[in-house]
């Protein structure tokens, strides 16, 4: 069974910088894609960004300019740098792992933004 964990949340003020970074508990192989999510309380869950096993990436309109996703499909590890970050970015983050028969999350790493 392969565990998805999350690090790098916290509690920063507007403006601010965080990483997050996901790591899985053994290689996983075939990935398609892995990403970000986050859920506020009282929402769904929502995707941040995502990034394909060929590089190819994608945002939420509101994470752009100000979000950016990396990551290492052979080491099966992914990352979210935040900048700019604003109190609406304030939610739980999973990152996620998509391969071609299954689809690993993680159990989530708040993010709180003050204004």
């Amino acid at each position: 069974q392969v565990q998805l964990v999350e690090s790098g949340g916290g509690l920063v003020q507007a403006g601010g910088s965080l990483r997050l970074s996901c790591a899985a508990s053994r290689r996983v192989f075939s990935i398609n894609a892995m990403g970000w999510y986050r859920q506020a309380p009282g929402k769904q869950r929502d995707l941040v960004a995502r990034i394909t096993s060929g590089g190819r990436t994608n945002y939420a309109d509101s994470v752009k300019g100000r979000f950016t996703i990396s990551g290492d499909s052979a080491k099966s590890t992914v990352y979210l740098q935040m900048n700019s970050l604003k109190p609406e970015d304030t939610a739980v983050y999973y990152c996620n792992i998509e391969t071609v028969n299954l689809s690993y999350w993680g159990q989530g790493t708040q993010v709180t933004v003050s204004s």
